[in-house]
């Protein structure tokens, strides 16, 4: 039986398990969306090429399983790149399909021809441009397992038009590439040897715990090493939900805006026990100060990310199901460490920075909203969502997360407009589950349209846009950093609530507590996408804040 490229395609997604696609059409893409139109999988059309990359994003994150998305050339290619670059620096897995000039017209400057492949090569695990029909299945197969395993991550595969439409009789089967291992197991045993009885003689010991964590599945591995080894357990912003918010070793979060008894804990830490975490210059901020009188002992799939930015004296490279149970293991042979001094200096960092504001009756404040959400959903099954900036840190230091994949957030990038569509994909793939987006009023309009995506597929997504009139990590920058000159930062007025109305949504507008309840009550009784409008005022600041490159410890007094 003959086949098209397109059909192969459509087929070779099928027998991967593929159900649900995110894209847009155009010219060089047609063929495949030709076959599409009799295939089983769901299609799901995006107002914009960006809208799909962060869905299938949201997509993999909620599950663990590839996402997928389709654009056509030039430009539909190029209005990939934002998510891919997002999906390659927090680790998430995605084959992106891109439609290309046929195979004579390429390098031809042909009308909405470009190299995505050149374009797309720092920011994939791996780019194919396919030239032969034969090469197709093939580099389809490849791709999943490149996306899938190891560090997992985007690639994207660039098909030629004339490939889409010519026929062959080949069938290639789906075979799994053999994935990549860490050391030899002699190298990494005794490698956790050294680890344990580093982590044995430690006075003042915590655990780091990163998005690695997330991507290995490797929660319950972690919960056992908590059990055996109380140290105290900080996350980085991809690392939340990894571990309950209420285990009594854990910290909270760490870094720029962490919890201040955490990042005092590593500051003053002399044992740092990495796991899944390529210490970004967010979470260590000075890393010459961060690193001094500690061993590092670092934790990680992939061995280019070991020394990369804070030197380890102790590494483990594998998946982190496999070392840490490695590293249990051993661990189990010796007596956990008395760290009763250690958690008494903690506890004192926790009395003397206990919040003692009491909230207002009157006044809405980001971090009321995500006590208030936290404690009304805490029964049932929810995702959390974010854009990014003010809002974002308010969610991660404040929202009660329990369990992996219910965070979903742009880390490593910071990509302003992720949110919306990336709860999108999320709600797609957990339908079971509550999606709820928290975004600010500069990122939500930066891909809102997507919101009539959401009316469309009737999901049933609640979007809380935090409205403080300006992007308000820039001002907060400004403000602190740049002597309150607010240069392009305070943004004009938007009826967000007529927008939402006009895409079909139902809308709130919240300027105080009790408005904020009511609306919320209502959004989460309806069955159809929501947007709440939090009204808060501009002077609200995300504390506590280290200054970039100073100490992890040293905050900003304002």
């Amino acid at each position: 039986m003959k086949l098209t490229g397109s059909q192969l395609v459509i087929h070779s997604l099928v027998r991967l398990g593929v159900d649900t696609v995110f894209g847009y059409p155009g010219g060089q893409i047609m063929p495949l969306y030709d076959a599409l139109y009799d295939s089983s999988l769901k299609h799901i059309l995006t107002v914009h090429e960006q809208g799909a990359v962060h869905a299938a994003d949201g997509y993999a994150r909620a599950t663990g399983r590839v996402g997928v998305c389709i654009a056509t050339s030039g430009p539909g290619a190029t209005n990939l790149v934002t998510g891919l670059a997002t999906a390659y620096m927090d680790s998430s897995p995605i084959v992106a399909f891109t439609g290309q000039v046929s195979t004579a017209l390429l390098g031809r400057d042909s009308f909405q021809e470009v190299d995505i492949t050149g374009i797309t090569m720092p920011i994939t695990k791996h780019s194919f441009l396919i030239r032969k029909i034969d090469e197709l299945v093939p580099a389809i197969n490849e791709a999943f397992t490149i996306a899938a395993t190891g560090r997992p991550g985007p690639v994207l595969i660039d098909i030629p038009r004339d490939i889409l439409q010519s026929e062959t009789n080949r069938n290639s089967t789906f075979t799994l590439l053999p994935e990549s291992v860490g050391l030899a197991d002699s190298a990494l045993l005794q490698n956790a040897e050294q680890a344990a009885e580093c982590l044995a003689a430690a006075q003042r010991p915590v655990i780091l715990i990163g998005g690695g964590i997330i991507s290995s599945q490797a929660s319950p591995e972690l919960l056992t090493l908590a059990a055996h080894f109380p140290a105290p357990l900080l996350s980085t912003l991809m690392g939340l939900g990894a571990i309950p918010h209420d285990h009594p070793s854990f910290l909270g979060l760490t870094g720029m805006h962490g919890h201040k008894p955490a990042n005092q804990a590593i500051a003053e830490a002399d044992v740092v026990l990495a796991i899944g975490t390529r210490f970004s210059d967010r979470v260590t901020s000075n890393p010459q100060q961060y690193r001094l009188n500690k061993t590092i002992i670092q934790l990680d799939i992939d061995e280019a990310e070991l020394n990369k930015n804070i030197p380890a004296q102790i590494a483990l490279t594998g998946d982190l199901q496999q070392t840490l149970k490695i590293l249990i293991r051993v661990l189990s042979k010796r007596p956990a460490p008395d760290l009763k001094r250690w958690w008494k200096k903690i506890s004192e960092w926790q009395q003397l920075y206990k919040p003692n504001s009491v909230a207002s009756s009157t006044e809405l404040t980001a971090g009321w909203i995500m006590k208030y959400m936290s404690q009304a959903v805490a029964a049932q099954p929810v995702i959390w969502v974010t854009d990014v900036g003010q809002h974002q840190m308010w969610a991660a230091q404040e929202l009660e997360l329990q369990t992996p994949r219910t965070w979903i957030t742009s880390g490593g990038l910071g990509t302003m407009g992720f949110g919306l569509p990336a709860a999108l994909g999320a709600q797609i793939a957990c339908p079971d589950k509550r999606v709820i987006l928290i975004a600010g009023d500069g990122g939500f309009k930066m891909t809102g349209i997507e919101l009539f995506t959401a009316v469309n597929e009737k999901l049933p997504i609640i979007s809380i846009i935090i409205n403080n009139g300006c992007l308000g990590m820039v001002r907060q920058w400004q403000q602190l950093l740049y002597q309150e000159r607010y240069s392009s930062s305070l943004l004009p007025g938007f009826n967000f609530e007529a927008f939402a109305k006009a895409c079909g949504a139902a809308a709130f507008t919240a300027f105080t507590p009790a408005e904020f309840c009511e609306a919320f009550t209502q959004a989460l009784q309806t069955q159809h996408p929501a947007v709440i409008v939090a009204n808060i005022a501009q002077d609200q600041l995300v504390k506590p804040m280290v200054s970039p490159g100073q100490p992890i410890d040293k905050f900003l007094d304002f």
